[in-house]
């Protein structure tokens, strides 16, 4: 299944369209099912119903709170296994490597998804910059550490700061994005302004906000909701109908603005694009 991206118009027309504009950037951003029934989210909602446990756990507090979280300016961190570490401002990595429209699916493992336009780059045009070396098998993402500015890192609801990983494999694959906006507009700071990694195939969760820091390392990253709550939140983390965890089933989901839910997709609707990833593992036994 493949998406269908367009050029990102304004939000108003965007929703109109019935047909998704075809073309050569649909084979790399993999696919909604159809148009028709794969519509965007709309921005009021993609911005108003967010998880951000830095500020709140509680999703519809979050936008109010995140007024605070100042955006610019930005440096992110790019060191670890690698020839060439650096730090960068964040408008400086938009300036460099540009930016694209992606429309993504994203499936939380609460049982919620939505269908996002994101804008930003791929993730290994950075990492080729860099030039890992040959022991760098995993990437560590982090994120922001500030109680002064996040509200809920005063609290040890969980392990701060916030930290997710990808293997190599995973993290050089051209649909791992890192989103700058969305709809053609800035990614607002619920969002995980200014710098948030997209993983369309894997639980919302491991699309970490807020980036300061991308680390190349030899050893598999203590990521903070499998340190949690393991049971739920693995490493892996890929989209399955097929196992349950420690909440429920998996198999269907509550697509945000739907009455009725609908069938989950195994690595959520991407799997002729990222199952080779994971050649010779039983998909059903990674958490």
């Amino acid at each position: 299944m493949r998406i269908a991206p367009s050029e990102i118009t304004p939000e108003s027309v965007y929703l109109d369209r019935r047909r998704l504009l075809t073309g050569g950037a649909a084979l790399l951003a993999g696919g909604l099912a159809r148009a028709d029934d794969d519509k965007p989210t709309s921005w009021d909602v993609i911005t108003s119903y967010n998880n951000f446990y830095e500020y709140s756990p509680d999703k519809h507090a979050v936008a109010e709170l995140a007024k605070n979280l100042r955006p610019r300016p930005w440096a992110v961190t790019i060191e670890g296994e690698v020839a060439r570490p650096r730090t960068l401002d964040v408008d400086e990595l938009a300036r460099e490597f540009g930016v694209q429209q992606r429309i993504y699916r994203l499936r939380c493992v609460e049982g919620w998804s939505m269908v996002i336009p994101w804008d930003g780059f791929p993730l290994a045009e950075l990492l080729k910059q860099a030039q890992p070396t040959s022991r760098a098998r995993y990437v560590k993402f982090v994120t922001l550490h500030d109680p002064a500015r996040f509200y809920g890192q005063r609290r040890p609801t969980l392990p701060w700061p916030y930290t997710e990983g990808l293997t190599i494999a995973e993290a050089m694959h051209p649909l791992t994005l890192l989103a700058t906006g969305l709809y053609g507009k800035a990614l607002p700071p619920q969002n995980g302004a200014p710098l948030r990694l997209v993983v369309p195939w894997k639980y919302g969760y491991k699309s970490i906000k807020s980036i300061v820091a991308i680390r190349l390392q030899e050893e598999q990253p203590a990521t903070t909701w499998a340190q949690a709550a393991p049971g739920d939140y693995g490493f892996w983390a890929n989209v399955n109908p097929r196992v349950a965890l420690a909440r429920g089933t998996q198999s269907r989901e509550n697509r945000v603005g739907e009455l009725r839910k609908r069938e989950t997709l195994l690595f959520n609707g991407y799997a002729e694009q990222v199952a080779h990833l994971y050649a010779g593992m039983d998909v059903d036994k990674l958490r």
